[in-house]
């Protein structure tokens, strides 16, 4: 089963998500970085969908940028799904490492087709990397 981490600071939304992915996703859930940290940076994801406004000292476009830039999650998509819809937010997610960028209300039919398509993606792209070096 493939694994996807949420990192999102609200409970409801939180529920809301496993209830969307938890037949065809382990999930793991973090309100912080700090928790992310503590609990979940040495785990391999298939996919992360993060939120911008996160509990703790740090905001979810500088956890981003720092996974991002992390050779362990090379590779992994990361979907930014905020509240905050202006331009200039959507450019700093995009900066930092966000492979889509999604406004809360969200339908479920779109998140769940997002993440389908970006792992798809990245499995095609890992595939073709594969067959190049052998």
């Amino acid at each position: 089963m493939k694994r996807m981490l949420i990192v999102e600071d609200d409970v409801i939304t939180q529920n809301v998500m496993r209830k969307i992915f938890q037949s065809d996703y382990q999930i793991d859930l973090c309100e912080s970085a700090e928790e992310y940290y503590d609990k979940h940076s040495s785990t391999k994801y298939d996919i992360i969908i993060m939120d911008i406004s996160i509990k703790g000292n740090k905001h979810g476009l500088d956890l981003m940028k720092e996974i991002k830039e992390s050779p362990t999650y090379d590779g992994i998509p990361i979907i930014c799904l905020t509240a905050h819809a202006q331009m200039k937010t959507r450019q700093a997610a995009m900066e930092s490492g966000a492979d889509l960028f999604l406004t809360k209300p969200v339908f479920n039919k779109m998140l769940k087709e997002a993440v389908t398509a970006l792992i798809m993606r990245e499995e095609e792209k890992a595939e073709g990397i594969n067959r190049k070096n052998s």
